[in-house]
């Protein structure tokens, strides 16, 4: 499956097995959050290390139970071990933020792009790094 239930998510075709890409469309719920979250969970046991982008096409927010989903928190606490490099293009102010200053405090390699800019984004991912950032 390339959508999640409710459809706010979708996965994008990548170049390599090891890019994992979803474009948010819409309002997050629990059953995409947790889909999400399984399809990383599987990449990360099969690859071990994967870089990860996300579009923000149409981001409305996220239910609270997407927010506080215990399976999501786990896959994420997960992921610091697994990702390579976290890019996402169009994240509103406050993500973006966010984003940019985990880049300097955890071992994942984080970028933003502005959505105007999602072709830079996939060519910044273009080439797998040749060691963990």
């Amino acid at each position: 499956m390339n959508s999640a239930p409710d459809g706010s998510v979708i996965r994008r075709e990548s170049p390599r097995p090891d890019l994992l890409a979803f474009e948010i469309k819409d309002r997050i719920t629990k059953a995409d959050i947790e889909w999400m979250s399984a399809v990383t969970d599987e990449a990360m046991k099969s690859l071990d290390t994967i870089d990860m982008l996300i579009v923000m096409s149409n981001y409305e927010g996220s239910d609270l139970g997407a927010t506080f989903d215990g399976y999501a928190a786990s896959v994420k606490a997960r992921s610091l071990a697994h990702i390579r490099r976290y890019v996402v293009v169009g994240a509103p102010a406050f993500a973006k933020a966010m984003i940019d200053l985990s880049g300097f405090v955890m071992p994942v390699e984080t970028k933003t792009f502005d959505l105007a800019d999602e072709g830079a984004a996939w060519a910044w991912l273009a080439n797998p790094p040749t060691t963990k950032a």
